[in-house]
């Protein structure tokens, strides 16, 4: 073993990664079916975006496990845990990075109104920004969406699991467990203070029905995040707090529910939870934050405990767990330049058969899951391999 970042890795917890996998799925889908959005009046996959807060609770879960008994000793030093982490998430950011710019013109439609008029090296200057995870400001976005990585959306999300990394590192790891309990019941409260729209800040912009009444605070989702405006802000660091401190106190005090079936009675959770219908609009909106809210301060910790204390019987599930692992975050990162040219082709043939935007759906969703997988086993490991060979076990 190398302090400086090359550990052996510890046996992992087979089902977590692959709810992990059918989280990332249940993203794909929610996107395609937000392209259509507008048309058809409801999101099919209704609450998909919180995903993203589910991945925060896995992370905060995974991060304690893998890293807390490994300071004592120098067994792992700051360096050696930045190394480590960069070599897990970046190779594979870069990819997503690049798929973006190569399919960024592709995007070209009314609805992303800079994309035809940015040069090539203004994308290629984006590409560099992010790949060194330079979040832009609103009047840099070269798409028109207002997002802190225009060329690959979700790396927002990505940016968060950083910067939770490097206060796990510095603070998190070095607390008591009575102060972690108390961080955690703070973010707590600013959960339910953006899923109830109480607006305790201030800074939450206010929500005006079309008829021009004023609701109050924004509220009933916990939908934003990726852009550097306050508000956006705000909800970004809510949406990564309360989840990560959960998870990561869930890894300390390992006690668990073991479920018979565990997998596959958790996957079906998940996909409930996230296809459940809207709950609420304008002066109702608060009914479906009490369900946002509910679903992260408690059943998303009891899905990752149920989890974490359950046990893959059959080589099938053992399969399909290995493979929904693997394949997850690679097709978290990479699927987003599909799903632009996917909304720009839908923009572009609003009167073609509904047949026809189904069939691209579909063949854009088969697509993702063969992107990402070509990257994972042609790229991202044989990349990681050699960083391990080279960089951390030196």
């Amino acid at each position: 073993m190398n302090s400086n970042g090359y550990l052996a890795s510890k046996p992992r917890y087979e089902i977590l990664d692959g709810l992990r996998g059918v989280a990332a799925m249940m993203v794909v889908a929610f996107h395609l079916f937000e392209t259509y959005n507008g048309r058809i009046g409801t999101q099919i996959i209704n609450h998909g975006h919180l995903a993203v807060d589910f991945f925060f609770v896995l992370s905060g879960f995974v991060i304690g496990y893998a890293y807390d008994d490994r300071w004592a000793g120098n067994k792992l030093t700051t360096w050696g845990f930045f190394k480590r982490r960069l070599v897990r998430l970046h190779p594979m950011l870069i990819a997503g990075t690049v798929m973006g710019c190569l399919l960024f013109y592709f995007g070209d439609c009314e609805m992303f109104s800079k994309v035809g008029d940015t040069p090539w090296y203004v994308l290629l200057g984006m590409a560099v920004l992010a790949i060194f995870m330079i979040p832009v400001k609103p009047d840099m976005d070269i798409r028109g969406w207002g997002e802190t990585y225009p060329i690959n959306g979700p790396q927002w999300s990505l940016m968060l699991e950083y910067l939770a990394n490097i206060v796990y590192c510095f603070i998190l790891r070095r607390l008591p467990k009575i102060a972690v309990i108390v961080l955690t019941a703070v973010a707590a409260i600013f959960t339910i203070d953006l899923g109830l729209g109480l607006n305790l800040l201030g800074d939450l912009p206010t929500i005006v029905t079309p008829e021009g009444q004023t609701v109050g605070a924004y509220q009933g989702n916990f939908i934003g995040g990726w852009g550097i405006e306050g508000w956006q802000w705000h909800i970004a660091l809510v949406r990564l707090s309360f989840p990560f401190l959960a998870g990561y106190l869930l890894s300390k005090f390992k006690r668990h529910i073991k479920v018979k079936g565990g997998f596959w009675w958790c996957s079906l959770i998940l996909v409930v939870l996230f296809s459940i219908p809207q709950l609420g609009q304008g002066e109702t909106a608060i009914f479906n934050g009490i369900y946002e809210t509910t679903v992260i301060l408690f059943v998303f910790p009891i899905v990752v405990s149920m989890g974490a204390g359950s046990e893959i019987r059959g080589a099938r599930s053992a399969a399909v767990c290995k493979f929904l692992g693997e394949i997850s975050y690679p097709l978290y990162i990479t699927h987003y330049g599909l799903m632009y040219m996917q909304m720009s082709w839908a923009s572009n043939h609003q009167d073609l058969p509904v047949g026809s935007h189904i069939f691209v759906s579909v063949s854009i969703f088969v697509l993702s899951i063969g992107a990402a997988y070509a990257l994972l086993k042609l790229y991202d490991m044989p990349v990681r391999r050699w960083l391990t060979e080279k960089w951390l076990k030196k």
